[in-house]
């Protein structure tokens, strides 16, 4: 199937075909023909997936043939619950609206509003907002939802993990009665089953992100190692294999204080969290996106929504406390067909965390052996490991190193440009 199948007019198909897409993902040719028709989307889909142009493209067309002018008013609402997340949605509907005579807009906290007061004055087709400076917005009458026509939330789980849920039902009952809804998120929880239930109207169901998948093309990975020695491991691992990485850490403080000491290893490093402004975010995201640093350490929240083409790894530097997040991590390398390598730091405490994410995905994760990167503080798999995921695992050995064994020299970098090269050999994955 080629996106000429779908129903988009000419003027889409000619942005889409600029972008060299040819062929329409799973959830864009199931998900692009229903909401051309005007019904209401329940849609379960992943970052990664091509989720973003599912719901834009058609979108796109349903508002095309008339500007909106009147003055504060929006005919589409986009919902999302990062910065980063919205910021990408613009990037699309610009991609794909180039050829189209809508007006959009984009607003969300940390940056000044009065810029965003400025473009909601004029007039908008389509407005991509977070639900904080949303509400902001129309407390200061800068915002008017009687034209709405269309409503789509995407990321509706996170933004539910985000405790956006009083503020969404506000948004939503400011809204017209008759418009149609569309809702993305990564899976059909019960949660946002009851989140669907007053917004959808008889919706379509459309499954493309199972509960339990990953990627196949994604080479998954374990180390066993102590909480006080993971950051030793992880610089020899990125010492050692220098493709972009994305780190993930459960903590702002611990993604700070992980980039320093990468950086402090010549391993080039920018920490992304809720904490850093909206420039430092943005410097943080562009500078990763354009090869200046390799490494980007963020916090769950805040690398919701990044989309980086061509990521070649991610490491989980802590395990997420729920098992569906670890999904949601790795799917963010081998995208488009590309391998992908996603490896995990395990210490002793976080043994729990482990079985449930073994659990949810149905295979054990293979554990890296650790003399690849000849690194003295990393533990062997446990023998007792070598049991049914399905049931209990017994004790992994405590570890039997010490601090005082000897680190093995990285290799050196040379920077080149805004570029970096290892003279280390890289190891396999």
């Amino acid at each position: 199937m080629t996106f000429n199948t779908l129903g988009l007019s000419d003027s889409l198909l000619r942005a889409v075909q600029k972008t060299g897409y040819t062929n329409p993902t799973q959830i864009q040719e199931k998900a692009i023909p229903v909401i051309l028709q005007g019904k209401d989307v329940m849609a379960a889909a992943q970052t990664g997936t091509g989720k973003t142009a599912a719901f834009t493209l058609p979108m796109l067309q349903l508002l095309s043939g008339r500007t909106n002018t009147k003055r504060n008013s929006i005919r589409a609402l986009i919902l999302t619950p990062t910065r980063e997340l919205a910021a990408q949605i613009a990037d699309s509907i610009v991609t794909y609206g180039s050829n189209e005579k809508l007006r959009y807009g984009v607003v969300f906290g940390g940056v000044n509003i009065n810029p965003q007061k400025i473009t909601l004055m004029r007039g908008l087709d389509i407005l991509v907002a977070t639900p904080g400076r949303l509400l902001d917005l129309y407390q200061q009458k800068c915002v008017d939802f009687s034209d709405v026509e269309i409503l789509i939330l995407d990321e509706a789980d996170r933004m539910l993990d985000m405790g956006f849920i009083r503020d969404i039902k506000k948004i939503i009952a400011l809204l017209p009665r008759q418009r149609q809804n569309l809702m993305f998120s990564a899976t059909f929880s019960d949660d946002i089953r009851n989140l669907a239930k007053p917004i959808c109207h008889n919706p379509v169901e459309i499954d493309v992100a199972p509960r339990n998948s990953t990627v196949d093309a994604i080479a998954q990975k374990l180390y066993h190692v102590e909480k006080v020695n993971k950051a030793d491991l992880l610089s020899e691992l990125l010492q050692a294999n220098p493709n972009q990485t994305l780190v993930f850490s459960r903590t702002k403080h611990g993604a700070n204080n992980l980039a320093k000491r990468l950086n402090k290893d010549n391993v080039f490093s920018a920490a992304i969290h809720g904490n850093k402004s909206q420039a430092q975010r943005t410097k943080a995201l562009d500078d990763f996106k354009r090869g200046k640093v390799q490494v980007l350490v963020a916090t769950d929240i805040a690398a919701r929504g990044i989309d980086i083409d061509q990521l070649a790894t991610v490491v989980n530097f802590d395990l997420p406390h729920v098992a569906e997040d670890y999904v949601h991590r790795i799917g963010r390398t081998g995208r488009a067909g590309a391998t992908g390598v996603a490896i995990s730091l395990v210490s002793s405490e976080e043994r729990k965390q482990l079985r449930d994410i073994e659990r949810l995905i149905k295979k054990e994760i293979p554990a890296g052996d650790s003399k690849e990167f000849e690194f003295a503080l990393a533990i062997p798999l446990p023998e007792s490991r070598n049991t049914d995921i399905q049931g209990k695992r017994g004790d992994s050995r405590r570890p039997s190193h010490t601090r005082g064994q000897p680190r093995v020299q990285a290799g050196k970098k040379e920077v080149t440009g805004n570029r970096w090269k290892s003279s280390k050999p890289r190891a396999a994955a």
